[in-house]
């Protein structure tokens, strides 16, 4: 920490001055900032509320198809959350997505049929590129990062080869984050052997305006091919260890929050009372570095069967926990779950704000 003169910090020691989320508006440098590309979309709705007052980082830049160039963001966006534009937000002129931002930090939320050109452009100029699209997921020196699960693989942004720091870090498909963050703790105590899921997604997975009221209402669609191969190879990237894994995706009319059916194999065998004290011991290396994102509890694990419910707590850990209840023994596997992960804040704009904190509390990003 800094002491009282308020001298500058030592040279890339960025841990010698972010204080905790207990007081991280006692920070002695200005915030760091940071730009949304693709904003008017779902993801960038989200991103600019969770930046709202973020004690590290300050919006100042916002994208948009050329279409909504040069509006301000209030008359171009149709506003889909609870909460009001923040005003800060609301005033911004959106910019062409291929302008020069005067950032750092940019967040993506642009459509994956895009983003990878885009993308690359940013991180050539120096920028570091947080993405939510999926078009650099499977490229072999782009990590996709789950800081509770594999904040190791960041390494990886080193042989990107970008210039003056650029780089491009992603974060997995929602079901993934979820799943994963199931799974993680059964990793370390007991190896996976193998995994079978069932998602069922909201239709909010779908973006804005989603999926069709008639397609959707008192309906259920029951395959998804691109998500089940995105869910089954992203998994394995992610957990960075080799497993048999099989996912059947749905969409269900439910507005936000991915319920997952996991069954799970164990490489060693465990007692259902040791699966339970994994789930609720589990407390991953990125809890001790206080990020202003980070969920207190990772994982609320209930006994009820018939939770995790989407309606009753999607919103737990303002939606940056992962839920899992209903264990059992399964006839298949060894043990069979319920997971629910909030799709739009943990699995998308939420995932991507506790990323970029972890990129700076780990010296990736100075300012």
């Amino acid at each position: 920490m800094m002491n009282d003169d308020r001298g500058e910090p030592p040279e890339n020691k960025v841990e010698d001055y972010i204080r905790d989320r207990s007081d991280a508006q006692m920070y002695m440098r200005p915030r760091i900032p940071v730009a949304i590309l693709g904003a008017t979309g779902s993801v960038g709705q989200r991103l600019i509320q969770l930046l709202h007052k973020h004690p590290w980082f300050d919006l100042v830049a916002i994208t948009a198809s050329d279409k909504s160039a040069g509006k301000k963001y209030r008359d171009a966006a149709t506003w889909m959350l609870a909460t009001p534009i923040p005003e800060e937000a609301a005033k911004l002129t959106l910019l062409p997505t291929d302008a020069e931002l005067p950032c750092k930090i940019v967040f993506s939320a642009l459509t994956s049929s895009i983003a990878g050109p885009i993308e690359t452009q940013f991180a050539e100029r120096g920028c570091v590129v947080i993405s939510c699209a999926s078009a650099h997921r499977k490229s072999p020196n782009v990590p996709m990062i789950i800081p509770e699960v594999n904040m190791d693989q960041l390494e990886m942004v080193k042989a990107q080869g970008f210039p003056n720091g650029g780089m491009i870090v992603t974060k997995p498909n929602c079901n993934v984050i979820g799943l994963c963050l199931a799974l993680r703790p059964l990793q370390l105590e007991f190896g996976l052997e193998a995994v079978d899921v069932v998602t069922m997604q909201s239709i909010s997975g779908a973006g804005f305006p989603g999926v069709p009221s008639l397609s959707i209402i008192d309906n259920i669609i029951p395959s998804l091919p691109e998500e089940e191969e995105k869910v089954e190879n992203e998994t394995v990237k992610v957990l960075g260890c080799s497993f048999a894994i099989s996912a059947s995706c749905t969409r269900v009319p439910v507005t936000e929050g991915h319920l997952e059916l996991v069954s799970v194999k164990l490489k060693q065998k465990a007692t259902i009372d040791q699966v339970k004290r994994a789930f609720r011991e589990f407390v991953p290396p990125v809890q001790e570095m206080q990020l202003p994102s980070s969920p207190r509890e990772v994982i609320h694990y209930f006994e009820e069967l018939d939770y995790p419910q989407p309606k009753l707590h999607r919103d737990f850990e303002k939606g940056m926990c992962v839920a899992i209840g209903g264990l059992r023994q399964c006839p298949l596997f060894d043990y069979k779950c319920t997971v629910l992960s909030h799709n739009t804040i943990r699995g998308a704009a939420g995932g991507a704000i506790l990323t970029a904190e972890l990129l700076v509390k780990k010296g990736f990003v100075f300012w």
